[in-house]
C-alpha cells in the first residue's frame, strides 16, 4: 500500500465535541483512531463527564463553549436536541470563519430551525448529520471507535452550505467507516419516526405495561431472551428520548395512527381466529426481516 493510499480522507487540526458521552465520545475515538484529528477539545453541562472523557483518552482538554467556539475547526454537537438551541446561541459569537458545525441529533427539521435561528448569518457553516448507530449504554464510559463502521450516517445539506464544506464532513464520517447518504431535513424525520423513533417508543410502552401489571415480578421471572432483545432499546437516555419525541411529534403522531390500524386488525384477526390472515402477516414478516439488508452491516 502507498504512502498516499494510507492517509486520511480528511484532517482537521482541533475537533471539539458537544457532550462526550456514546454518540459524541464514539465520535471523538473514530476520529482519533483513524488519525483524523490531532487534537480533541471537549465542551458539556458536567465536569465530572469531561473529566471522564479526560481520563479515558478521548478528549485532550475539557473547555467552555466560547472556547471550543474560538478554538476549533470541527464542531460535533451531541447534545439532546433540546439543548440545540441554546448550544447554538452560544457558539454563534466566538466561531472561527472557516470553522464548520455538524451534529448527531436524531430529529433534523427541529435542529435546523434551532440553528438558523442561534447561528443567523452563520448558518452555512452548520452541515447537519445523524448517524444511525447507537447503544442503550450512555457516557463517556460506553463511547466506541467501532461504532459508526459499517453503519449509516445520513447528511442532510442546507442551501447555505458550499459543496466543500458538505464534503469534508462526508469525508470525516467515512473515514470513521460510516456509509453516508443525504436526504431532506422533512425526508429524514418521517423515515427516522418509522424506523428508529418508533421501536423505542414501542419498547418503552410495552415495558410500562409490564411494570403496571399486577404480576409483574412473575412475568419479569419468567421473561427470556425474546423479552431482552426486544426490551433492550428502552434503556435509553429518558431526557434524550423525550426531546426525540416532542421534536419530532408530528411525524411520530403518523407513525401511531398508522401502527395503529396494524394493531386493530391483528386483533380483530385474533378475535375471529382468523388463521389465514396471522399466517400471512407472520409468514410476509419473517420474510421482510430476513432479507433486510442491514442484517449484512
Amino acid at each position: 500500500m502507498s504512502a498516499q493510499s494510507q492517509r486520511p480522507i480528511a484532517h482537521v487540526d482541533t475537533l471539539a465535541i458537544v457532550g462526550v458521552g456514546l454518540i459524541g465520545g464514539s465520535f471523538a475515538a473514530a476520529c482519533r483512531e483513524a488519525g483524523l484529528v490531532k487534537r480533541i477539545l471537549g465542551a458539556g453541562r458536567r465536569p465530572e463527564t469531561l473529566a471522564t472523557a479526560v481520563e479515558l483518552g478521548l478528549i485532550d482538554e475539557a473547555v467552555s463553549l466560547k472556547e471550543a467556539a474560538e478554538r476549533a475547526d470541527l464542531i460535533f454537537i451531541a447534545a439532546p436536541v433540546g439543548a440545540f438551541a441554546t448550544i447554538f446561541s452560544e457558539l454563534a459569537p466566538w466561531l472561527k470563519a472557516g470553522s464548520l458545525l455538524t451534529d448527531g441529533g436524531s430529529t433534523k427539521q427541529n435542529v435546523v430551525d434551532a440553528a438558523r435561528l442561534g447561528l443567523k448569518d452563520r448558518i452555512g457553516q452548520f452541515v447537519p448529520s445523524h448517524p444511525m448507530a447507537g447503544s442503550h449504554e450512555k457516557g463517556p464510559q460506553a463511547a466506541d471507535a467501532n461504532l459508526y463502521k459499517g453503519r449509516r450516517v445520513i447528511l442532510t445539506p442546507l442551501p447555505e452550505n458550499d459543496s466543500k464544506s458538505v464534503e469534508l464532513i462526508r469525508n470525516i464520517w467515512q473515514g470513521c467507516g460510516a456509509k453516508v447518504v443525504s436526504l431532506e431535513p422533512a425526508q429524514h424525520d418521517k423515515a427516522v419516526a418509522a424506523v428508529s423513533h418508533m421501536p423505542h417508543w414501542i419498547a418503552a410502552l410495552f415495558m410500562q405495561h409490564i411494570i403496571q401489571s399486577e404480576d409483574v415480578e412473575t412475568k419479569l421471572q419468567t421473561a427470556g431472551t425474546g423479552f431482552r432483545d426486544f426490551t433492550r432499546v428502552a434503556q435509553g437516555s429518558g431526557e434524550m428520548w423525550r426531546d426525540i419525541f416532542i421534536a419530532n411529534r408530528s411525524a411520530m403522531l403518523s407513525e401511531i395512527a398508522a401502527f395503529r390500524k396494524v394493531l386493530d386488525r391483528a386483533e380483530q384477526a385474533l378475535q375471529e381466529s382468523d388463521e389465514a390472515w396471522l399466517m400471512d402477516m407472520l409468514e410476509t414478516s419473517a420474510h421482510a426481516r430476513a432479507n433486510w439488508t442491514g442484517n449484512q452491516s
